[in-house]
C-alpha cells in the first residue's frame, strides 16, 4: 500500500520535499540577514499551511476557525513561555544575526507531511473532507505550526524594532 501511495504522488511533491529539506538546512545554520529576508520563509510557511486548508476542506468556517484558533494559541504561549531569543539586530548595519536552528526544518517537515498525510487519507476517503471533527483536528494543527513560524517572525521584528530604540 505504501509503495501504491508513493507511486501515485506526483513529482513535484517530491521536488518540493527536496527543496524544504535544502531550506531547513540553511536555516540550521547561523547567519546575517535584513528584517524583510528574514521574515520571507516564516510568511511562505504561514500562506502554506493555510493553502493546506482551503485546498483540502475549501472556504470552510469551521477550517478556518480551527486556523486562526491553532495559530493564535501557539503565538500567546509562545510569546509567554518561550525563552528571550539569541537573535541580535545591528541598526548601523540594519542586519539581524540570527543563530541556526533546526526547529525551522521540524516545523516545515511538519506542513509537508501533514498535507501529505491528509491529501492521501482524503483521496482514499472523501467524506472527511466533511467530517467536521476531522476538519477541526487537522486545521487546529496547521494552525499551531503556523502560529510557531508567526511567532518567530515576531520575535525577530520586535528584536530589531527594540534594537531601533535603543
Amino acid at each position: 500500500m505504501l509503495v501504491e501511495i508513493l507511486r501515485r504522488t506526483p513529482v513535484w511533491v517530491f521536488v518540493l520535499f527536496l527543496i524544504l529539506l535544502a531550506l531547513g538546512y540553511f536555516q540550521s545554520r547561523s547567519r546575517s540577514t535584513t528584517r524583510t529576508r528574514a521574515v520571507i520563509l516564516p510568511a511562505a510557511m504561514i500562506l502554506l499551511s493555510f493553502y493546506g486548508v482551503i485546498s483540502a476542506f475549501g472556504i470552510s468556517i469551521t477550517g478556518i476557525l480551527a486556523w486562526l484558533a491553532g495559530a493564535m494559541l501557539t503565538v500567546w504561549l509562545n510569546q509567554r513561555f518561550a525563552p528571550p531569543a539569541t537573535t541580535r539586530y545591528s541598526p548601523t548595519t540594519q542586519a539581524l544575526s540570527i543563530p541556526g536552528s533546526w526547529l525551522p526544518l521540524a516545523l516545515m517537515m511538519a506542513i509537508f507531511f501533514i498535507r501529505y498525510a491528509v491529501a492521501v487519507t482524503l483521496a482514499r476517503q472523501p467524506t472527511l473532507a466533511g467530517a467536521e471533527g476531522f476538519v477541526s483536528a487537522v486545521c487546529l494543527v496547521y494552525g499551531g505550526v503556523s502560529g510557531l513560524f508567526l511567532a518567530r517572525a515576531l520575535r525577530l521584528w520586535h528584536a530589531a524594532g527594540a534594537a531601533d530604540i535603543e
